[in-house]
């Protein structure tokens, strides 16, 4: 069982940047692959990126691309989510996840979830 706790979030303006962490309680996060996702109100969960644990290759949405960058550390014990420009649009909270199986876009492969972070830019 891994309990992932995600954290980071705040209040930012519109161009601003944030970074947000995601750990593993008590854990490493090897040999997982770490996915972040979003949620805003009153819509789905949309992907935003991910990361291999072997070889630290990233998959990104479009939406994020080029501005938001994922990264591992300290043994794989952290992996951050770096958003730079941030936008209006990006308001939302925003929940780490991990799995064993390949890197993938969908939120139903993941296996464990952080208890999420709120994000909010204002415009």
């Amino acid at each position: 069982q891994v309990q992932l706790v995600d954290s980071g979030g705040g209040l930012v303006q519109a161009g601003g940047s944030l970074r947000l962490s995601c750990t593993a309680s008590g854990n490493t996060l090897s040999p997982y692959n770490v996915g972040w996702f979003r949620q805003a109100p009153g819509q789905e969960r949309e992907f935003v990126g991910v990361i291999s644990w072997n070889d630290g290759v990233t998959l990104y949405s479009d939406s994020v691309k080029g501005r938001f960058v994922i990264s591992r550390h300290n043994s794989n014990l952290l992996v951050y989510l770096r958003m730079n420009s941030l936008k209006p649009e990006d308001t939302a909270i925003y929940l780490c996840a991990a799995t064993r199986r390949e890197i993938s876009r969908d939120s139903s492969t993941y296996e464990y979830w952080g208890q999420g972070t709120q994000v909010t830019v204002s415009s």
